[in-house]
């Protein structure tokens, strides 16, 4: 259980250790984002939020508390899509997500039983994963990668999947234009989503319940590890044919 200002480098070498696991050069780490953010402490307690105008009139169309409809406004660029029990936006950081990945499950906080917690975002989880992958390549002497992941749902498609949010140390894309395929067809426009490939098998394996397992150790990714950011994951406002 992760509280703000936990040693997250610290905690998962020790977790490491026992579990009889050392790092080599090549490895990946893939953090679920909540215990990024518990770290960071971006928890906020809703009695503390006090409605804007807008909050209301989108609590209103929503049936959303009007204290989270604030939340989702701040941490928004934009609303896209509305109907009752989900907003979609613009998060800040870029992407497109519902309710501006504001989470009410597994979240704890200090405070009296009248107090609700929710934990918001990282506020920059690039840097977030850079700043835990110096450390650890400090510590094992190794070269790493590191992955914050979340749960996003998809536009045409039931159910939520694991996604990138937060990068260090390993390629968002894979770009194959020029690849060769088994009949020796050149192909044209394939790239890869690598990073929310590899999000979603770890996803898969943390749960998305009560398992407790909110970091993967990732040995075997099939491409060479480089600088990569979320900024490259992100499709550009004038390439996006559904908005």
């Amino acid at each position: 259980m992760i509280k703000p200002g936990d040693d997250l480098a610290g905690i998962i070498l020790h977790a490491l250790n026992q579990s009889d696991l050392a790092l080599e050069s090549g490895d990946i780490l893939v953090l679920a984002q909540k215990i990024v953010s518990k770290a960071e402490n971006q928890l906020v307690n809703l009695a503390m939020i006090h409605p804007s105008s807008a909050a209301l009139d989108l609590a209103e169309k929503t049936g959303k508390d009007p204290r989270v409809a604030e939340l989702i406004l701040r941490e928004s660029n934009e609303i896209l899509r509305t109907r009752f029990g989900s907003v979609i936006v613009e998060h800040k950081l870029g992407f497109v997500c519902a309710n501006a990945g504001i989470d009410h499950s597994n979240v704890a906080g200090d405070g009296t039983s009248a107090e609700e917690w929710v934990l918001l975002l990282p506020k920059n989880p690039d840097h977030s994963a850079a700043e835990l992958r110096q450390k650890l390549e400090t510590a094992s002497g190794q070269r790493l990668g590191v992955l914050i992941i979340d749960s996003h749902g998809r536009a045409w498609r039931i159910g939520t999947v694991g996604v990138t949010i937060g990068i260090s140390g390993l390629p968002g894309l894979l770009d194959e234009r020029g690849w060769k395929d088994l009949f020796g067809y050149t192909l044209q426009i394939t790239v890869v989503g690598v990073a929310d490939e590899l999000a979603a098998a770890a996803s898969l394996v943390m749960g998305q319940a009560s398992e407790g397992t909110p970091v993967v150790h990732v040995r075997g990714f099939p491409f060479p590890l480089q600088d990569g950011t979320l900024k490259e994951i992100l499709r550009p406002k004038n390439e996006d044919m559904f908005r």
